[in-house]
């Protein structure tokens, strides 16, 4: 757990898929068991799974103007929270949406001979844009073909295996992914251990910063 600063924005891991990432704006991704009381002004959730949308979490950061974007299978859950549903905005594989100087992109998310997270599911990874800075985080996903049309500053990916790509696979993912940084996810608490992180690191062509 730690943070990464590029042009004055700060991405903060939590441990697992949950991030804050601080500029102009404070957007949280898949906040799941965080520490911070910083209110979100967006928070952006990949898929319905406990771990990764979590209302308990989404209270601790949530204010009455706060923006969701998020697939179809999370909404009954933020019912419970959110105050105007109209601050909910579902998405969908390949999304374009602009916010004031926020731009997200939604991305496909998926396993290649698992179960969990299927294809037809329509779960996402996002590219967050702001300030400047372009980051992709996949959600829970294999090596997929898509991300070959994937450009960033900055890769958030998971690495723990079992539910998504180990950190082999994760590692040879930076050939496809145009990005400059890699930051490894998904490993260390619920699946993965610490040792996976460096196993990434000499798998992957991108610098890889480990929180």
């Amino acid at each position: 757990m730690g943070s990464f600063f590029l042009n004055n924005v700060e991405i903060k891991w939590f441990g697992h898929s949950a991030f804050k990432i601080k500029g102009s704006k404070i957007v949280y991704i898949d906040p799941f068991d965080i520490s911070d009381v910083d209110k979100a002004d967006f928070i952006l959730l990949s898929h319905g799974h406990y771990d990764h949308c979590s209302i308990a979490d989404i209270k601790k950061i949530i204010k009455p103007d706060t923006l969701i974007f998020t697939v179809p299978d999370c909404q009954s859950k933020l019912s419970s929270v959110v105050q105007n549903i109209k601050n909910v905005t579902l998405v969908k594989p390949g999304n374009k949406i602009n916010v004031g100087n926020i731009k997200i992109e939604t991305v496909p998310a998926y396993n290649i001979g698992k179960i969990f997270h299927a294809k037809e599911n329509q779960w996402v990874g996002f590219i967050l844009e702001m300030d400047k800075v372009r980051i992709y985080h996949a959600g829970d996903t294999d090596l997929i073909p898509e991300m070959s049309s994937i450009s960033v500053d900055v890769a958030l990916l998971p690495i723990g295996g079992t539910y998504t790509m180990n950190a082999k696979e994760a590692g040879q993912s930076c050939s496809k992914i145009k990005t400059k940084y890699a930051i490894p996810m998904h490993y260390g608490s619920v699946v993965g251990n610490k040792s996976d992180g460096e196993i990434f690191r000499q798998a992957c062509s991108a610098e890889v910063k480990l929180l």
